[in-house]
């Protein structure tokens, strides 16, 4: 064992404003490379909004109904609101290896496995970021978003989770660039889950999850 502390569990009630969190986050990230405050996971829920990656092409921007954001995090458009569960995933990779890509799986996996407990089989799709699985109707459907940016070494950003937003919201863009595949929803699969419920999932699966990220010397 390495003994790393487990990194700080936080949860924000009511809906984050994302530019403050944004903030915040960028200034967590700041103090764990400093080594002031240590690691975190921090969930929350925002108010609908659309964010743009670092790849994001304009032309997938089909309706700016809700306010958009640069995220400064990899991949293209996403929709966040209500409804949603956002882990921001703030972790200090020079103590848990130093390889991004298997980090991004890392955290794959971490949502796969607390979407099992909740009777949800996930899998990763091949050349496609994020947490797919099957809708009622056999088609495959992208139920959680995965986007991250690493500064010295420590992680920002994370994962999505969608558990009962309105899912009209998505119209407004190519979520992560990806037209043919509809997104789905923990409600729509009728798997209906509190935020308790999957923070309860997450959490359970949080050690398997920092296990693939020790470092192996």
């Amino acid at each position: 064992m390495h003994g790393l502390p487990t990194p700080e569990w936080m949860k924000s009630p009511g809906l984050t404003d994302y530019a403050a969190a944004l903030a915040d986050m960028e200034a967590r990230a700041v103090s764990i490379h400093t080594g002031e405050e240590g690691e975190r996971i921090w969930l929350l829920e925002h108010p609908p909004l659309y964010t743009a990656g670092t790849s994001a092409d304009p032309a997938e921007l089909l309706d700016p109904r809700f306010p958009v954001f640069d995220a400064g995090r990899g991949g293209r458009y996403t929709y966040h609101g209500p409804g949603q569960r956002v882990g921001y995933v703030q972790l200090d990779l020079t103590k848990r290896g130093r390889d991004v890509r298997a980090y991004v799986s890392a955290l794959e996996g971490w949502v796969i496995d607390a979407l099992a407990l909740l009777g949800v089989k996930a899998r990763r799709a091949e050349g496609r970021i994020g947490i797919w699985t099957d809708d009622e109707n056999g088609r495959e459907a992208k139920i959680g978003a995965i986007g991250v940016r690493v500064k010295r070494w420590v992680t920002l950003h994370g994962f999505s989770l969608n558990v009962a937003p309105d899912l009209t919201h998505f119209s407004g863009i190519v979520p992560c660039g990806i037209a043919e595949f509809p997104v789905i929803s923990l409600a729509a699969l009728g798997k209906p889950a509190s935020f308790t419920d999957v923070d309860a999932a997450l959490a359970d699966t949080l050690p398997a999850f920092l296990d693939k990220l020790r470092p192996t010397d």
